[in-house]
């Protein structure tokens, strides 16, 4: 037991390092509004990676089944929702996120949670990540003699792993935040917005292609 949640724990940070739009938004909005929001980001991003390995777990091929059938639609609509949260971050003031009141900082995390979800989700590739590594590690997916705890138990130690990358990433930025003038932290919005806001442009256009082809 204690193997298996070593082993989802290095799942979880594998599918979590490699550095996409999730971890251009999380350093993006560490720097913009602190180490919070950064990791409320990667928060959302770990609630989808677990909800991608419950289907794995749980052989829930009638979702997998889905997102096979309907990969391109998937890859196309989740590069338009990127493409406009780059934009949103590109256009965003930072002078006005610091004046925001305190008061307001758990609707924000909330929304920012929402956009992690989002993004990973609507990423098919994210569900290849987690199985390429549950086979780099040696969680065979499906076996018979796992019984619902040791599910419950891999997916903690996912969790854990991806959690755990979010908030050293966060912090770690956080140390250098306050290096940052208000000049330094606007462009800071427009350039990983703007990258942002590409790689979901990327996206769109490999799913509109297998949609079309």
């Amino acid at each position: 037991m204690l193997e298996n949640f070593i082993k989802a724990i290095i799942v979880g940070l594998g599918a979590s390092i490699p550095l996409g739009p999730l971890g251009i938004m999380c350093i993006q909005k560490t720097i913009s509004k602190g180490r919070s929001s950064g990791f409320a980001i990667g928060l959302g991003s770990s609630l989808a990676d677990v909800f991608y390995a419950t289907i794995a777990l749980f052989s829930l091929s009638f979702i997998n089944d889905f997102i096979d059938q309907n990969r391109a639609w998937v890859i196309f609509i989740g590069g338009i929702i990127i493409f406009f949260i780059g934009l949103n971050i590109a256009a965003t003031n930072p002078v006005r996120q610091i004046r925001q009141p305190r008061k307001s900082n758990g609707t924000k995390h909330a929304q920012e949670i929402l956009q992690g979800f989002a993004v990973t989700i609507s990423n098919p590739g994210a569900l290849v990540l987690l199985l390429g590594f549950f086979a780099l590690v040696g969680i065979n997916i499906g076996d018979q003699q796992y019984t619902r705890y040791s599910v419950v138990v891999i997916l903690a130690g996912i969790f854990l792993g991806t959690t755990s990358w979010w908030f050293i990433l966060s912090a770690g930025i956080n140390i250098f935040r306050r290096r940052f003038r208000l000049r330094q932290l606007l462009w800071i919005n427009r350039i990983s917005g703007t990258l942002i806001a590409l790689l979901g442009l990327i996206s769109a256009a490999e799913g509109l292609f297998r949609i079309i082809g």
